[in-house]
């Protein structure tokens, strides 16, 4: 196993259980204690980990203060930040901010609401393009090309809901450019539903989307409007002061490659 694979299970690990011995490091992977902590110290001296009172090692202050650069590259969350937490408060229920990442959406923010069954989606978590509120939205308008990759490969299916026949897939595409928001009806999670608005950059380019999602039913039509109009009004809004002049709802953007997460 590489160095680099070792030092990214260790800070996980640590993530994931708190502070731990090296001992328990090595125990917990299945690694010699001597490499660990090697690692460790390694790691301590970028500090990046540190060791508490107790002499167990912690992540320290360093992927904070990377994350936090990260995130200033990546504009739209922070513009968005102020929108999803009234959305959420007036709705109850949970505001995500996803970007495109490659041929997938990852969760790059979210507003808890105050239902009790909710798409508790994690931050950094990724998903698929072609299911959910906030991936169909930002799918609906990818260039042809890009879509095409997308509906070319093996559709995974979550739930008995998620649509993964191409055919019918595009027709949803369709429909969701149409109406401008995506409709998630239990794709991912049974008993919760999503809507989804895309956030475009200067170009009129995807590079995320804002959705609500909770246990209430979302289906197209009247019901749903209200949600579409608070996430319609803060997805136009983050998308203006990305640069984008256009028309909205956004249509379907020119060609361009799926990338790793849009940074401005």
């Amino acid at each position: 196993m590489s160095s680099i694979k070792r030092t990214i299970q260790v800070l996980d690990l640590l993530a994931r259980k708190g502070a731990l011995s090296a001992r328990g490091v090595a125990q917990q992977l299945s690694l010699p204690v001597g490499s660990v902590h090697r690692l460790l110290i390694d790691l301590s001296d970028e500090n990046v980990v540190e060791r508490n009172a107790e002499g167990a090692w912690q992540l320290s202050y360093r992927l904070l203060a990377i994350t936090d650069l990260q995130l200033d590259g990546v504009a739209f969350p922070r513009l968005a930040r102020p929108f999803c937490e009234a959305i959420a408060e007036r709705t109850r229920e949970t505001v995500n901010v996803n970007a495109l990442s490659g041929e997938g959406c990852v969760c790059i923010d979210k507003v808890r609401g105050n239902e009790g069954m909710q798409l508790d989606w994690r931050i950094g978590s990724r998903g698929p393009l072609h299911c959910g509120g906030s991936a169909k939205a930002i799918l609906a308008i990818l260039g042809e090309a890009d879509q095409q990759r997308v509906l070319a490969q093996p559709m995974a299916s979550l739930t008995r809901y998620t649509i993964t026949d191409p055919a019918e897939l595009r027709a949803e595409l369709a429909r969701t450019r149409k109406r401008g928001y995506a409709i998630d009806n239990q794709e991912v999670v049974v008993g919760v539903f999503c809507v989804g608005v895309p956030i475009v950059d200067r170009l009129g380019r995807p590079v995320g989307a804002l959705s609500i999602s909770g246990p209430s039913p979302k289906a197209p039509g009247a019901a749903v409007q209200p949600l579409v109009d608070l996430l319609s009004d803060a997805a136009s809004t983050v998308s203006r002061r990305l640069g984008y002049t256009g028309q909205w709802p956004p249509q379907q953007a020119g060609e361009r490659a799926l990338a790793t997460v849009t940074t401005h």
